[in-house]
């Protein structure tokens, strides 16, 4: 393992992954308000709410697009755009369409204010008044999901009704006082059963734990050789090199553990409280400066098996201390790479960038942090799992909406959402947009997972009668198990560690039981390493080392 152990960057990385949110699962390509449970369907109200696109054409021209969502009442709209009707759009008039319409309507979407009625009496007017459809301009910029009232009765609606969002109809209200004509097709494309996204965030998710395992690993084993070293040169000074930590290695504590969900709980409802574009902007500062440490400590680790020379001279900067000529050399290459994705970071190329420096961040924290047993690895991932629980499911019940998904898509900025994620276009959806994973949903148990291996390797244990296999297959399926709830739950933010940490706490706990080792796992861990000719064997004993 190669690192500068010198770099006050690396302290201010560290404290950002360990004050990191991780984010939920978000794949709602608009916002939609409204809380829909409470409200039965009945015959006549009973569509599923999709998401319609709003396709404009100016004097016989293709304009804009908007998205809306169709009511719960209603006829239901197209999927193929090669079905969806070519029709006149005319501006209501009175603007509320609670009174039948002054001018006559031949079949033209008929667009209105929403306001002073119900919904179902717009969509009965406008009905009665000959429209095609009616498209109903929220007095926000959110997407509403209109229902029935629970008293209606009267629901023979037999044309399509869609909510827009009130940008939306200021937009098309310009359009029509500004041109002889304005038209539009509603159509509502279907998702793909499997989003090609999500497969390749979890091969990703999967192959950064993977590879942080090993560095990790090898890491601790290389230590661990150079401490037996240590310990042959002055067997008379045993006890106070036993007690020596890896260098540029930090243990986490179960006092740490714990307070990592109350630093991050007030890390996050801060981001909340003061989400606005210049607070977007300093975490994107610091997503830089964390993404170009992680960055570089990868790299140089990489290119020192061939350079070792120019890795292990070193020079002494002013201010700095003593770095490496081999980091010296690659550090303007990851600060230009993190500055150009921050340049950029608004284009549709730049999730490339952000999954470099998020990987890149997250590999070096988990072979820097370690877990040094299950005891600290069970309470650190319990308390996550609460946290998470809490911030998705539990706070709309305080703050009206999910405070980690508000964060998540940045809603209150006005831009993309917070860097501090993995990203991936969703290249087959009709929608686009993008699928993410949070950092903390790969870190976390990550930490546990390079555990896992560290263990497995210091007590000799193969593969398959190890930890570490059976870790990784808990992690990748409870991965997955995330992304199908989220399918299931039509799009709506899921916590993936709610399914991802009873996957991976609940096989090395049960595993270990079974072993008759759980103690050795819970109490000692990689301490269970003594002294420079013990070793733990396969049965969780001591035994003697031949080296």
């Amino acid at each position: 393992m190669v690192m500068d152990n010198n770099s006050s960057i690396l302290l201010l990385c560290l404290l950002l992954l360990l004050l990191l949110l991780h984010a939920a699962f978000s794949v709602i390509a608009s916002d939609i308000v409204h809380d829909d449970d409470s409200t039965p369907k009945k015959p006549g109200c009973e569509n599923q709410f999709v998401l319609v696109k709003v396709q404009t054409w100016v004097n016989d021209i293709e304009d804009a697009e908007f998205v809306g969502v169709g009511a719960r009442f209603g006829r239901t709209i197209v999927s193929k755009e090669k079905n969806a009707r070519y029709t006149r759009l005319v501006l209501s008039d009175p603007r509320n369409c609670c009174s039948p319409p002054k001018k006559k309507i031949a079949g033209d979407v008929i667009m209105v204010d929403r306001g002073d009625c119900t919904f179902i009496k717009k969509a009965r007017t406008a009905q009665a008044a000959n429209a095609s459809a009616i498209l109903i301009i929220n007095n926000q910029k959110e997407l509403y999901k209109m229902v029935c009232d629970p008293d209606e009765t009267d629901l023979n609606i037999h044309i399509p009704a869609v909510m827009l969002p009130l940008d939306a109809g200021t937009r098309l209200e310009k359009m029509l006082m500004s041109t002889s004509s304005v038209s539009v097709q509603l159509y509502s494309p279907r998702r793909p059963t499997v989003d090609v996204a999500e497969v390749f965030l979890w091969l990703i998710a999967v192959l950064t734990i993977f590879c942080a395992s090993y560095w990790s690993a090898w890491g601790g084993r290389e230590a661990a050789i150079e401490q037996d070293k240590l310990l042959k040169d002055a067997s008379d000074d045993v006890p106070n090199i036993k007690n020596a930590g890896v260098s540029g290695v930090v243990n986490m504590s179960m006092t740490a553990a714990v307070l990592f969900v109350v630093i991050a709980s007030c890390f996050l409802f801060m981001v909340y409280k003061l989400m606005s574009s210049w607070f977007l902007e300093v975490l994107v500062v610091l997503f830089c400066i964390g993404g170009a440490e992680g960055l570089q400590t990868c790299l140089v680790a990489l290119l020192s098996r061939w350079f070792k020379h120019a890795s292990e001279s070193y020079i002494k900067v002013p201010f700095f201390g003593a770095f490496s000529y081999l980091t010296l050399a690659v550090s303007p290459f990851c600060i230009t790479f993190a500055i150009l994705w921050a340049v950029y970071r608004n284009a549709s190329f730049a999730w490339i960038g952000q999954d470099i420096l998020g990987v890149a961040l997250i590999i070096t924290v988990l072979q820097i942090v370690h877990v040094p047993n299950l005891k600290v690895g069970t309470v650190l991932l319990s308390c996550a799992f609460v946290y998470d629980l809490f911030w998705v499911f539990v706070s709309p019940k305080l703050f009206r909406e999910s405070v980690m998904i508000v964060v998540a898509r940045g809603d209150r900025s006005g831009e993309d959402g917070i860097p501090m994620l993995l990203k991936f276009p969703r290249i087959l959806d009709p929608w686009g947009g993008y699928s993410i994973i949070g950092f903390g949903d790969i870190l976390l148990p990550g930490m546990l997972v390079a555990f896992s291996l560290r263990y497995d390797w210091l007590s000799n244990k193969k593969l398959a009668n190890g930890y570490f296999l059976w870790a990784m297959i808990a992690y990748g399926f409870g991965l997955l198990i995330t992304y199908v709830a989220l399918n299931l739950m039509n799009g709506h933010g899921q916590p993936a560690l709610i399914y991802i940490v009873p996957f991976t706490l609940g096989t090395l706990l049960t595993l270990g039981w079974k072993r008759g080792e759980v103690m050795v796992l819970w109490k000692r861990g990689e301490a269970e390493r003594v002294c420079p000719h013990i070793r733990l064997q396969h049965s969780g004993e001591l035994g003697h080392d031949e080296r």
